[in-house]
């Protein structure tokens, strides 16, 4: 499996991973509805496509089959991960843990620290963000804001 960054050919596939398995995943821990919403946000073609152009979004590519996305960004000053997702048939493999290598691999020399947030509910999410090092920050509004230090 290689995992690599996105490129214009991968925007569709992207977001056809989040409808997929994101909305699949979070519909029993936020609603149906909330989930959905989520999805339109986040996943949409016009956002994957501007993330993808700036070389923010990675892919793991396993022979044309997307086994998982990740995305990195700013919020203000700081780095954040906004996506890092696994097809459920990968999940505990270590997957999700060489995606967040990536990312961080890529993040500037002299940064600091990196944020991920999560909802409360995604307790997978919880235990892999603590294996990965990530400390609880704050919980505000059912999120969980983490961060972890790169120093």
């Amino acid at each position: 499996m290689t995992v690599r960054n996105a490129d214009r050919d991968d925007v569709m596939a992207v977001c056809r991973f989040g409808e997929e398995h994101v909305r699949a995943h979070y519909s029993p821990l936020i609603g149906e509805e909330a989930a959905a919403r989520q999805v339109r946000k986040c996943w949409n073609e016009t956002d994957i496509a501007c993330a993808v152009a700036r070389g923010s979004v990675v892919v793991a590519d396993e022979g044309g089959y997307l086994a998982g996305v990740g995305q990195r960004g700013r919020d203000g000053d700081e780095h954040v991960i906004h996506k890092l997702c696994v097809h459920p048939r990968h999940r505990g493999d270590g997957l999700g843990a060489r995606l967040l290598g990536v990312l961080i691999g890529q993040l500037p020399a002299d940064a600091e620290r990196v944020y991920v947030e999560h909802f409360v509910a995604n307790e997978p999410a919880a235990a892999f963000c603590e294996r990965e090092g990530f400390t609880v920050e704050r919980i505000e509004r059912g999120v969980v804001r983490r961060v972890r230090d790169l120093r």
